[in-house]
C-alpha cells in the first residue's frame, strides 16, 4: 500500500470515528500544546528581558556606581540591607575621580532621583521620577527627544531651571497642547520644558514615560540628594569589552579612594545589566530543564492510549486483515498501514497542539507586555514528537495486525 493511501484511509477512520480519535490524540494535543504555548513565553520572558527590562532601566554596555545596588535580585537579608545603608554615599569628588580614571572613551553621566508631584497651571501629576543628571544622561539611557531639545552642558553648568519631560506625563499635564516653552513647578521652583521624550511604553505593566530630567545644577538639586553627593554615576562604552575594562579601572578608583585592603568586599556597587541578565538565565534554564519532563508525561499518556486505542482497532478489523491478506497483502503492507495510521492520529493531535499553543502565545502577546512569539524550532519539534509518539505507540498493534493468520481472521467474526 503506498504511503499516501494510507494516510488517507487513516484519515477516513478518524473522520468516520471521531470520538474515538479525539481520546486517541488528547495526549499528543496536550503536551505539543503545552510545548508551542511554555517555549514562546519564555522566549519572549528572554526579548523582554534583554531588550526592555535590563536595555531600557540599565542600559546597553552601561554600568553604575552607586552605594548599593537600584536593582535588587533574589531575597535581600535585613542584615544586608542594614550593611549597604551603612556605606558611603557617593559624592562629586567621587564622580571626578572615577571619570578621570577610566582611560577607556565612556560617556558619563551624574544623576540623582527622587519622586515628587508635578504642577502646571490646574494640571498636577504625581508620584513622578524627578532626576537632576548632566547632559550625557540621555545619550546613555538612550532616550530620544522627541519635540524639543534636551538641555545643554551649558545649561547644566550654569543650573538652568529647563526641563525634559515623559511622553505620558507631558500629556497628562498639558493635555495635547504642546508643551514647549510652557512652566511646570516642581517643589514650587518653576522650570520651563524644553523637550519631550518619544515614549518609551510599559515595564511590567508599570509606565516608563512618566518622568522628568533637569540640569543636575539646577535649583532642585537640594531637592533630591544630599550637597555633594550623587545617587549614581553612569558609563556608557562603545562595546561589551569597553564596558568590563571601564568597569574595572572604575573599581580599582574606588577602592583606592576606600581605602580597601585587597581582601576586603567593596563597599560600593558596580551595578551592570548582566546580573539581572544572569538571573533570568538561572529561571528560563530551569524551566527548559523542566520542560521536556512535562512534556514527556503527556506524550506517553498519550502514546499508551494511541496503543491501545490501536489495539482496538485491530480486533474490531481482523476480518477485514484477514481478506486483505487473502487477497494478497503482504505483512509489511499490513505494518504500514497500522504505522502511518497511528503516526496519523498522533500527528493531527500535534497539530492542533500547535495551533493551540500558537493562539495561547498570541494572546499572551495581546494582552501583556511580553513579546511572546512562536519559534519556528518548537513547531518542527512538536509535529516530528506527535510523528515519533504515534510511530512507537503503534509498532505493537501494527506487528500484531500483521502477524495474524489470514485463515483465523477470516473465521473471527463471522
Amino acid at each position: 500500500m503506498a504511503f499516501w493511501e494510507a494516510v488517507r484511509l487513516a484519515l477516513q477512520t478518524i473522520r468516520a470515528q471521531k470520538l474515538k480519535s479525539a481520546f486517541s490524540i488528547i495526549g499528543v494535543f496536550i503536551g505539543v500544546m503545552f510545548l508551542i504555548a511554555v517555549v514562546s513565553v519564555v522566549q519572549g520572558m528572554n526579548r523582554y528581558m534583554t531588550d526592555k527590562f535590563a536595555g531600557t532601566l540599565l542600559g546597553v554596555n552601561t554600568f553604575r556606581l552607586r552605594q548599593f545596588p537600584d536593582v535588587q535580585l533574589g531575597n535581600v537579608t535585613d542584615s544586608t540591607w542594614r550593611v549597604w545603608r551603612r556605606r558611603p554615599r557617593v559624592t562629586y569628588d567621587d564622580a571626578q575621580a572615577v571619570v578621570r580614571g577610566v582611560t577607556v572613551p565612556v560617556l558619563a553621566a551624574w544623576e540623582s532621583s527622587t519622586r515628587t508631584t508635578l504642577v502646571a497651571g490646574r494640571k498636577q501629576a504625581k508620584d513622578v521620577e524627578v532626576t537632576a543628571a548632566t547632559e550625557p544622561y540621555f545619550d546613555i539611557r538612550s532616550l530620544a527627544v522627541e519635540r524639543g531639545r534636551p538641555f545643554t552642558g551649558q545649561e547644566v553648568q550654569a543650573g538652568m531651571p529647563v526641563l525634559v519631560l515623559g511622553h505620558e506625563l507631558a500629556d497628562k499635564l498639558f493635555e495635547g497642547q504642546d508643551p514647549i516653552g510652557r512652566e511646570v513647578k516642581i517643589f514650587d521652583l518653576p522650570y520651563r520644558v524644553i523637550g519631550v521624550v518619544e515614549k518609551q511604553g510599559n515595564l511590567f505593566g508599570l509606565s516608563l514615560d512618566k518622568f522628568a530630567v533637569a540640569p543636575a545644577s539646577a535649583p532642585l538639586k537640594r531637592y533630591v540628594s544630599e550637597p555633594r553627593v550623587v545617587d549614581a554615576v553612569a558609563m556608557k562604552a562603545g562595546s561589551q569589552p569597553e564596558m568590563r575594562e571601564a568597569l574595572a579601572q572604575a573599581e580599582a578608583v574606588m577602592r583606592s579612594r576606600r581605602h580597601l585592603r585587597p581582601r576586603e568586599p567593596d563597599n560600593f556597587a558596580l551595578e551592570t545589566a548582566d546580573e539581572v541578565l544572569d538571573f533570568w538565565g538561572k529561571i528560563s534554564r530551569v524551566l527548559f530543564v523542566a520542560l521536556p519532563g512535562l512534556v514527556a508525561v503527556s506524550l506517553v499518556v498519550g502514546g499508551i492510549v494511541i496503543m491501545n486505542i490501536m489495539l482496538m482497532a485491530v480486533a474490531e478489523r481482523t476480518r477485514e486483515i484477514g481478506i486483505r491478506k487473502s487477497l494478497g497483502a503482504r505483512r509489511r503492507d499490513i505494518l504500514r498501514q497500522f504505522l502511518v495510521e497511528a503516526m496519523t492520529l498522533a500527528t493531527v493531535g500535534a497539530a492542533g497542539g500547535v495551533a493551540l499553543g500558537s493562539g495561547l502565545a498570541g494572546a499572551v502577546a495581546a494582552l501583556t507586555p511580553l513579546p511572546a512569539a512562536v519559534a519556528p524550532w518548537s513547531i518542527l519539534v512538536g509535529v516530528v514528537l506527535g510523528a515519533g509518539v504515534g510511530i512507537v505507540a503503534g509498532v505493537y498493534p501494527a506487528s500484531r495486525a500483521a502477524r495474524l493468520d489470514p485463515i483465523a481472521a477470516l473465521r473471527h467474526e463471522t
